[in-house]
């Protein structure tokens, strides 16, 4: 047994949490110290099931050998590079590996430290593709309520969850959202893509009619809306979507921090759902989660409209301190071979039939309202305690992380997204656990 275990600092007071409930959390705190392929280890020594690949990101397991190794090796050959007028090799290879499994068409990436500084990226992209197009009317950005795009401002500005907005004063002006597709009463305990709510694309034809297709930069949306509570897209939804975009001149991003590298069954949503977008954003499960990466793809019809004027002045003016790092860069390239040999990419394809069926089984449980899913993604609906909303999950929560699975909650919801090795019978297990969970909550 590790020397870590059974260690808990003695002060926990400088570390202001992120998306924690501090106070609730320092009373009785649940600290992790190790990891390996599905579980944790907690400081008492237990084995928590890893229901939630960390936090949307550890697609291939916890401690995996090759990119443990390609971190070790790479901190002692080149740990840091400049990304200003300074190249290494390796961000070069993982940006040709990278096109290689995106979408055809998707043939440039930008590299950022998170999916929050992917979608400002984006964002930025989007408003200076139409500058040096000569359209530099085209300001305003289009996100959805519900949305969840990160929490830097450009990120919650577009995004629609009100608790991430409400404190940060009036964010950047000229957005507008386009309404969520949650619509519980027409299809909840829906298996795959709702039936109902195709037809909630068409809000974008009166957002442009409000505000004319001239003033409009991008619209941008999660293919599948994972923090909020994983709202999957009806039939229809997406590709409306693109006409509408394509009809009008407005760039289309996809937000796939969460779907892109397996999640669904497909490298990234966009060929899932047979829909190309002209950027995707993406991070989390890039380098497994094992260090802060993200990265931007772009179209070369967006690329190749900057690559004009004197060849000696830069073209984009932005990127990061750790764009393209050399040790994040080792961790994306030894993630893309564990997920290449083990067929990860795909894995959830396989799997989601059984996954979706152990995952209704729990309808007739106590409180549970609705059941979604597609890919190795689930959401289970709660129904809220009167006067206390997000109580009865948080509930569920501490009462699954006590008996050895991890969960995440959002509001009422709880959902669930596995590392995609995970096995038929650990997904018995992590649905056993889960039944007795909901059994036991009041």
């Amino acid at each position: 047994m590790s020397n870590r275990l059974n260690t808990t600092p003695n002060d926990l007071r400088a570390f202001w949490m992120p998306f924690t409930a501090n106070r609730q959390f320092k009373q009785n705190p649940r600290m992790l110290v190790g990891a390996k392929d599905m579980h944790f280890t907690a400081s008492d020594g237990r084995k928590i099931l890893d229901g939630t690949a960390g936090l949307w990101c550890v697609n291939a397991g916890h401690c995996r050998p090759k990119i443990t190794e390609a971190i070790a090796q790479q901190a002692g050959e080149l740990d840091y590079a400049p990304a200003f007028q300074m190249g290494h090799p390796k961000a070069f290879e993982l940006a040709n590996r990278l096109v290689d499994i995106a979408p055809d068409g998707m043939d440039h990436v930008l590299f950022t430290n998170s999916g929050s500084e992917s979608v400002e990226t984006a964002l930025k992209v989007a408003l200076a593709y139409h500058r040096v197009k000569g359209n530099g009317s085209r300001t305003r950005l289009i996100g959805r309520e519900r949305g969840y795009h990160g929490v830097n401002f450009g990120g919650i500005s577009v995004g629609g969850i009100v608790t991430n907005r409400k404190m940060f004063g009036t964010l950047l002006t000229g957005v507008d959202h386009m309404p969520h597709t949650h619509l519980p009463a027409q299809n909840a305990f829906t298996k795959g893509q709702p039936e109902h709510g195709g037809d909630l694309a068409s809000e974008l034809e009166r957002i442009v009619t409000l505000h004319d297709a001239s003033t409009i930069a991008a619209v941008i949306v999660e293919p599948v809306a994972g923090s909020t509570g994983v709202l999957i897209p009806p039939k229809g939804y997406l590709k409306k979507l693109r006409e509408i975009c394509t009809k009008h001149g407005i760039l289309l991003i996809f937000d796939e921090v969460i779907t892109g590298f397996g999640r669904l069954g497909s490298p990234f949503a966009a060929q899932h759902y047979d829909v190309m977008p002209d950027m995707i954003t993406s991070a989390k499960g890039l380098t497994n989660g094992v260090i802060p990466m993200g990265a931007v793809f772009v179209t070369s019809e967006i690329h190749d409209a900057f690559m004009q004027g004197p060849e000696h002045m830069i073209e984009f003016f932005h990127g990061y301190t750790y764009s393209g790092n050399p040790i994040a860069s080792a961790a994306a390239l030894a993630t893309l071979d564990t997920y290449k040999e083990e067929g990860l990419l795909t894995r959830a394809a396989e799997l989601s039939p059984y996954w979706e069926e152990q995952l209704h089984s729990l309808k007739d449980c106590p409180h549970v309202i609705d059941i979604r899913n597609t890919g190795l993604i689930g959401a289970i609906e709660l129904d809220p305690i009167a006067g206390e909303p997000t109580k009865r999950a948080f509930s569920a929560f501490l009462k699954a992380y006590d008996d050895g699975l991890l969960i995440r909650t959002t509001g009422d919801i709880i959902a669930l997204s596995p590392p995609l090795i995970i096995s038929k019978d650990q997904i018995d297990e992590l649905f056993e656990k889960l039944r007795t969970v909901l059994k036991g909550v009041a």
